[in-house]
């Protein structure tokens, strides 16, 4: 009687049961955003008509997002994601990426080759569609295939019709199909850039955390024919910026998500797959670090290496930090209950739908023992390592005669160093049938890394461009020894979690649509989405209280002049003109994800207030599950951009097309 109750409700209702939106949660599709609960929240009708001049303005660019600024094609975006650009655009007189770049005339806009902009016009509904190329008695694998191809037709009809760039977007596991039609502009121009140092202020390690001092942003122009494109719906520059509680809205791209994941695997990934993951970048970071201590030429040839490796510890470590707090996935258990138990009272589903959850359990359980090797095998082998990176690509090419891949410059002391962990980490690896005996020949590990690093010449036959790889190079033989039994692990992985895993996320998404329907947003998917929240300060895991906004006061209070914190020569000069107390960079609740860097932060007016272009810590484990208590999105202010561009870049034009 009790679930019969509960199914008579509205699918909004129902949801609301089930988890009340409270938080600011959500990445929210344009044609199905929750209008009504941030009209019961906020006070604030978020209509059509406001959506749809959101929509209007933003772009997906550079493998992220940015709005028009201005009618004349004018648009602003993260400079991190144009960064190749600067760097191409350069020369011997000129170092873009390092002195940054401004063009005071439209004549001295440069454009980035490659460099394109989309725009979202339309959004259809072709479910049916795409549904009827397969029906419920198809196998899986067939009823995959054909749908895709319908997608295909569909999109190439569409292109055809239209002249757009279109795309069948796959939402709640295949639950839905939407076809999202794009306006392109091909010619994009830099207009500016400020210096890296300012954009990336801190490097790395900054990004770790908050208070931000970044002044990541980039401005471009869209052409066509020739011209300025003509965009009347850009975002008009807010002159009052944000406080504390203002709620915002943001328009982006975010990365897939894995909000469907079931408490048992979050278990796993906190248990066993993230610990291990962060204690063999930990040791990386160690040993680079201290490398790079000794001098510095020592410390230019590990930067590059120690900042990627620093980002997928940062990406890793947050995760886990926020899988360790139980207050997480006691509320996944939770909600991941009232779901089952919805699944148990609707006759449609039955019972058998709700054995996906246990299903799920089991094969996690029977993979765990696996994942160590796994991931020393095949998943992540040698972190860091250019040359066995490029021996692996060689050994699983087509083709064993295969000239080498394009290689970045090798450092032989770095490439000594990282491959002496992995031979370490292999020689202590146990019952994979990894043949250590033959891979160090008597050595220790670090004595046949330097031997390795010392004879291996897939290096210079990259840079070379040698029309083969050498066959006896001693790191190709390396990557034959351990292919067969990463291989194996790779089928283990695959027959254990691998399909489960998708179809068990596709089951359970299908199910929560059709409990919930439009009340319930999809995983992200890279495509656009719209996300709201408010300007918030919070407390960090540490127990530290953090402001809603830094200031430029904070950033020469941190530079120091040396490091990842120093500062250009003008803004040490021009300091004297800036309103120290003028915000830099603020934070929100914005439920955000890889891809929405760039993406356009605006008021309740549709006035532009920020632009994304990082999350703290804590919003890493969002991907899993989100929560406003200490997970923040960080934008830097047009507050700060306007000051910036006034008063230490004196861009005159640039600021009166902005409208000042």
């Amino acid at each position: 009687m009790r679930n019969f109750a509960l199914m008579r409700l509205g699918a909004f209702s129902l949801f609301c049961l089930i988890r009340p939106l409270s938080a600011d949660e959500g990445t929210w599709l344009v044609n199905q955003f929750p209008a009504e609960a941030v009209k019961q929240k906020y006070n604030f009708d978020a209509n059509l008509a406001f959506l749809g001049h959101l929509q209007a303005a933003a772009v997906r660019i550079a493998g992220g997002s940015g709005a028009f600024v201005s009618a004349d094609g004018l648009i602003l975006t993260n400079q991190h994601l144009v960064s190749g650009c600067l760097g191409k655009l350069g020369d011997r007189q000129h170092d873009y990426l390092k002195d940054g770049f401004y063009a005071p005339a439209r004549a001295a806009e440069l454009p980035c080759s490659g460099l394109e902009a989309s725009v979202l016009e339309a959004v259809e509904d072709v479910t049916a569609q795409v549904k009827a190329a397969a029906n419920d008695k198809t196998p899986a694998a067939q009823a995959l295939q054909q749908r895709n191809a319908a997608s295909a037709r569909i999109e190439q009809q569409c292109a055809e019709k239209t002249h757009r760039r279109c795309s069948v977007v796959k939402l709640y596991s295949g639950g839905r199909y939407d076809l999202y039609q794009y306006k392109t502009y091909s010619d994009i121009r830099l207009v500016f850039a400020p210096e890296n140092d300012l954009a990336f202020f801190g490097r790395t390690r900054d990004s770790l955390t908050y208070l931000r001092y970044g002044l990541d942003i980039a401005f471009l122009r869209a052409y066509e024919n020739g011209r300025p494109a003509a965009t009347p719906g850009f975002l008009k520059w807010s002159r009052e910026g944000v406080k504390e509680g203002d709620l915002i809205f943001s328009f982006g791209n975010p990365a897939p998500t894995m909000r469907l994941a079931t408490s048992a695997q979050l278990t796993f990934y906190r248990d066993t797959e993230l610990p291990f993951t962060v204690s063999r970048l930990q040791a990386r970071i160690r040993s680079l670090g201290e490398f790079a201590s000794q001098n510095q030429s020592n410390l230019e040839a590990a930067e590059p290496v120690l900042n990627a490796i620093l980002a997928r510890y940062k990406t890793s470590a947050g995760m886990l930090i926020g899988l360790r707090d139980d207050r997480l996935v006691t509320r996944k258990t939770v909600f991941e209950g009232k779901i089952r138990r919805a699944v148990l009272g609707d006759s449609k589903l039955g019972a058998d739908a709700n054995k996906v959850w246990d299903e799920v359990a089991a094969a996690y359980k029977s993979w765990t023992p696996f994942e160590k090797a796994y991931q020393l095998l095949e998943k992540d082998p040698a972190p860091g390592s250019t040359l066995f990176a490029v021996a692996r690509q060689l050994v699983r090419s087509a083709s064993p005669a295969s000239p080498p891949p394009a290689a970045p410059p090798v450092n032989q002391a770095i490439e000594t160093l990282l491959l002496s962990q992995y031979l370490e980490e292999l020689k202590n690896l146990s019952g994979e049938n990894v043949p250590i005996k033959m891979i160090l020949d008597g050595k220790t590990p670090k004595e046949a890394a330097e031997a390795m690093a010392k004879s291996s010449r897939l290096a210079a036959a990259a840079q070379s461009g040698a029309s083969a790889a050498p066959s006896d190079d001693p790191i190709v033989r390396l990557a034959k020894l351990l292919d067969e039994p990463a291989r194996r692990l790779q089928k283990k992985h695959d027959e254990l979690i691998g399909s489960l895993e998708t179809s068990a996320a596709e089951k359970i998404a299908q199910y929560r649509f059709k409990l919930f329907g439009a009340a319930d947003y999809p995983d992200a998917t890279g495509s656009p989405r719209v996300m709201f929240g408010v300007v918030k300060s919070y407390v960090d895991r540490a127990g530290v209280a953090m402001p809603a906004a830094s200031t430029f006061g904070g950033l020469y209070f941190r530079h120091g002049n040396e490091g990842p914190y120093q500062v250009p020569p003008r803004w040490v000069e021009l300091k004297s003109s800036l309103n120290l107390n003028k915000p830099l960079d603020f934070v929100s609740t914005c439920d955000i994800g890889g891809g929405d860097p760039g993406s356009p932060a605006v008021n309740a007016a549709g006035e532009l207030v920020g632009i994304t272009f990082d999350g703290n810590l804590e919003s890493l484990p969002d991907a899993y599950l989100y929560s406003d208590e200490q997970a923040r999105a960080v934008h830097v202010s047009v507050d700060g951009v306007a000051e910036a561009l006034q008063k230490i870049y004196q861009a005159q034009a640039l600021l009166k097309e902005l409208g000042f």
